[in-house]
């Protein structure tokens, strides 16, 4: 009743193993040259997705909002003669939310760096 997926099972297997010692008789092994970073010449010290420390991920939060902000405030700079007091008021808001937010990350210590 089982032969059928013993024999399937065991094929499948063996074709693996084949296929690994192929490969391990035919690779050719990398020259340091190509496999070390593409033009920087150091020889890399830590494994490339090394983790880094959580407050380089404020860090760059505080720096999208600070982007964000300009990029806010050119259209709004643009248009603010026309739309009028209304304009200036929606900015100061949106300012005082960006104020909010750095005394959180400043609080938070995203901007201590020992």
């Amino acid at each position: 009743m089982y032969s059928g997926l013993v024999s399937m099972a065991l094929v499948a297997m063996l074709v693996v193993v084949f296929l690994y010692a192929l490969h391990r008789r035919t690779a050719v092994a990398a020259r340091l040259i190509v496999s070390l970073p593409f033009q920087s010449g150091w020889i890399p010290n830590e494994h490339a997705l090394s983790r880094f420390h959580v407050r380089w991920y404020l860090a760059s939060l505080v720096f999208l909002a600070f982007d964000v902000e300009m990029l806010f405030m050119y259209p709004w700079a643009v248009v603010v003669l026309e739309k009028g007091a209304s304009a200036v008021a929606e900015m100061f808001l949106f300012l005082g939310a960006l104020l909010v937010a750095v005394l959180w990350a400043w609080r938070e210590g995203a901007f201590r760096w020992v």
